[in-house]
């Protein structure tokens, strides 16, 4: 009777899933049925927002079985020599003009002459072809260029990475007429027009897609003739360089009540370029975002006309205009804001690090205690981390890829990070970094990291909503196909498509959950790897695979059992997006490891990063577990995902230290984690400039650390020790006495004189405040 029934489940089981048009007819017809009646219809808004970009490295990990091989064949980033001689000299000569106490404090605005080297240079035609006199630059080259700015001044940095990103350049490119690329791109290359983007509302800030302003076609008055146009009304704040502007990219939803243009009366959001200047644009005063003094601020409109053909692209991209911009943000914010926060993650590693082993406190340099150490672990960490995900993602960029969901990512995750690097920076530097000055490397940086957090959608709805939200559907390889199926106008048409996904994904489903389960028991330790992996890091392919299997198969219970409800379950969603995440992330570490030659010396920086990054994970996966609403699902899902326990604890405090010294000693690893930042040239320059008097105490205390332990060990001795003696008497005692030789003294003396310049505080009159703002 068994095997009878074995038999006739087989039978069964063959019939259905071995026969299409009987399973279509038995299964997939019913819930075909039943989703095009419960899942509502996408307006063209939502489909855009989708369908967006394109789906890179993100997708192999929402797999279960990512292609390493495919990793490590993408090509490393590289500058061409035009690229690195911009960086070497136009680049590093306007950081030596962007003095950011100067800026900040004296001119409120980069100076004049700051400006002017911007445009002659053509800092703002980066992306433009040279054929209209741009520079033709890379993703990677333009990242490499913000990333230099960020670590000497966010306005310098933000000025000229906002044309170059999400602006009027970047939509002329892709979406231009050639007559509008023809005005435009030259004279945006060359500086003589400044361009600003403006999206935001102040009623639909983050929901941008729902702004409320609003274009009607009509006929007006234009140069003297009646010409078919459109009626404005807008509000717009934060806009980026808008008080300086002269052309500015203007947002606003379309309609066409007469039809005029066609049948359509609801056409959509449109993006439109019009000049500054042009009667009825309200360019408003400037917003003051936390001390950050770039360019920035409100303007507006109230039934402005304007001709069909200041639409980007013409009449023709009339109602297209959300795509367009979802599809340049996946592009420049995989490039901006990455780029901004490695570089000042970068200056806080350089310039703490080497603070931590001049300042000493009870004989021993801060940076050796053991408090002051976790956090220049973390710093160090974070920091190779960042900047491994900056360069992948803008590499991918320069492959031709728009990834919306990496961009995603690397916005949210790199702006965190550096957000802890910069707090880490200023728990260490103490009351030197409260302190506001010339001398004060750190406080502007504290200041300005929550505008990184706050643009190009704020962290909290990124994390929440967009990173899986947007990534189980995109990266998923058959969730999209069937949700395009349900909205299939042919409905015969739609159930072949949904039947061949819905099967696909059951198949899918059931594998990763036996590979998890599998690859969990067995401790992924049969996995293979490609053979040209180093050894160090042969295990942590093994367990991304693992982990990417175990994602997979969870994202596709959450979504069976949850179903349109995971949207709105924002916490569960978050914790999904962040598995997603750190395994990102743990990639791009693997590959800059691999790709910048296996450093042994770098090894602890990359098995930190790595070891946080899945200990991360873990810790998502369990968040998802512990509050799954279906307990019993629950239970089983963590006995799938994590049959024999948790693989992962915290990174080691022994690694930690191996970090921590790599920050705070000279060294080739400590100048390629830093390695893309300003340093002021040696000399003068250096002499004046906070982070150059860091580097040259940092040198002078090294130079001396051999006579001051000759001077401690021979002042204990003699009892010279006390505190009845300054330390410079002590000196002079030891010198006349012989423990010292002149040249020794010498040494000392001028890694004091150097320590205490570093250590100096700015103070001002009592009536400093008051002064400066008159």
């Amino acid at each position: 009777m068994f095997w009878l029934l074995l038999i006739s489940i087989g039978i069964i089981v063959f019939a259905v899933f071995g026969l299409p048009g009987l399973r279509r007819l038995v299964i997939t017809g019913t819930v075909f049925a039943l989703f095009r009646k419960i899942q509502p219809a996408m307006s063209q808004t939502e489909k855009d927002a989708i369908e967006a970009g394109t789906v890179w490295w993100e997708g192999e990990l929402f797999s279960g079985k990512p292609q390493w091989e495919k990793l490590l064949a993408y090509p490393q980033p590289k500058l061409t020599p035009a690229e690195q001689s911009f960086l070497d000299n136009e680049c590093a000569e306007l950081c030596r003009l962007t003095n950011d106490w100067e800026v900040t404090q004296v001119h409120h605005d980069l100076s004049p002459a700051a400006w002017q080297f911007i445009k002659d240079k053509g800092f703002l035609g980066m992306i433009i072809p040279r054929q209209y006199g741009g520079l033709e630059f890379s993703a990677y080259a333009h990242s490499q260029i913000v990333q230099k700015l960020s670590s000497r001044s966010s306005a310098a940095a933000v000025s000229v990475m906002v044309p170059n990103s999400l602006g009027p350049a970047e939509l002329l490119l892709r979406y231009g007429t050639e007559a509008q690329k023809d005005h435009y791109l030259p004279r945006l290359a060359k500086g003589l027009e400044l361009p600003a983007f403006a999206l935001t509302n102040p009623h639909a800030g983050s929901d941008a897609a729902a702004i409320p302003d609003t274009g009607i076609v009509c006929m007006g008055e234009w140069q003297g003739r009646q010409v078919l146009g459109m009626r404005v009304t807008w509000e717009k704040r934060y806009i980026t360089l808008g008080p300086v502007c002269t052309i500015l990219g203007l947002a606003f939803h379309l309609h066409d009540p007469d039809h005029l243009l066609g049948e359509i009366e609801d056409i959509g959001i449109t993006c439109a370029l019009v000049p500054s200047n042009h009667p009825g644009v309200h360019i408003g005063r400037r917003h003051w975002p936390l001390n950050a003094v770039f360019q920035n601020g409100p303007n507006s409109g109230e039934e402005v006309f304007m001709p069909l053909d200041w639409i980007i692209g013409g009449p023709a991209m009339a109602g297209h205009g959300w795509r367009m911009v979802m599809e340049c943000l996946a592009a420049g914010r995989a490039i901006s804001l990455p780029s901004t926060s490695t570089g000042i993650a970068k200056l806080a590693v350089r310039a703490t690090g080497g603070y931590a082993r001049v300042r000493s406190q009870f004989n021993l340099a801060i940076g050796k205690f053991e408090g002051i150490e976790e956090a220049l672990t973390r710093m160090g960490g974070n920091t190779y981390l960042m900047d491994a995900a900056r360069m992948m993602t803008a590499g991918a960029v320069d492959l031709g890829e728009h990834p919306s969901v990496a961009s995603a990512i690397v916005k949210y995750h790199v702006t965190e990070r550096a957000r802890g690097v910069v707090n880490d920076a200023m728990d260490i530097l103490g009351g030197k970094g409260i302190c506001l000055g010339p001398s004060n490397f750190m406080g502007r940086a504290y200041q300005q990291i929550p505008i990184a957090i706050t643009v190009e959608g704020a962290n909290i709805l990124t994390r929440s909503l967009i990173i899986f939200g947007q990534g189980a559907i995109r990266c998923h390889p058959y969730v999209l196909r069937e949700m395009q199926a349900t909205q299939h106008a042919d409905a015969k048409a739609g159930l072949r498509a949904f039947d061949a996904a819905l099967v696909g994904h059951i198949g899918f489903a059931i594998g990763n959950a036996l590979r998890a389960v599998w690859l969990g028991l067995t401790g992924s330790h049969l996995v293979s790897v490609p053979a040209n992996v180093a050894p160090e890091t042969k295990r942590y392919y093994q367990q991304l695979t693992r982990f990417s299997s175990a994602f997979a198969f969870l994202s596709d219970v959450s979504m069976l059992v949850l179903g349109g409800g995971l949207k709105r379950r924002e916490k569960l969603s978050a914790r999904l997006g962040d598995i997603l995440s750190q395994m990102y992330l743990a990639s791009a570490t693997l590959k800059r490891y691999q790709d910048e030659g296996c450093q042994a010396a770098d090894a602890p920086l990359m098995h930190w990063a790595i070891w946080d990054a899945m200990f991360k994970a873990q810790n998502a996966f369990e968040g998802v577990l512990a509050n799954f609403p279906n307990k019993f699902a629950a239970w089983l899902l963590a006995r799938i995902i994590f049959p024999l326990g948790r693989p992962y604890v915290v990174p080691a405090d022994a690694l930690g230290h191996e970090v921590a010294k790599c920050l705070i000693t000279p060294s080739a690893t400590r100048d390629r984690l830093t390695d893309g930042m300003y340093l002021p040239h040696s000399g003068a320059e250096a002499g004046e400039d906070a982070v150059g008097l860091v580097e040259l105490a940092l040198a002078a205390t090294l130079a001396a650390e051999s006579a001051e332990a000759k001077l401690r060990a021979a002042m204990k001795k003699v009892g010279a020790g006390d505190t009845a003696m300054n330390e410079r008497e002590r000196l002079h005692l030891a010198q006349q006495s012989g423990v010292l030789t002149t040249a020794e003294a010498a040494l000392v003396t001028h890694r004091y004189d150097l320590r205490d310049k570093v250590i100096r505080v700015d103070d001002f009159p009592s009536d400093f405040s008051v002064a400066t703002h008159d």
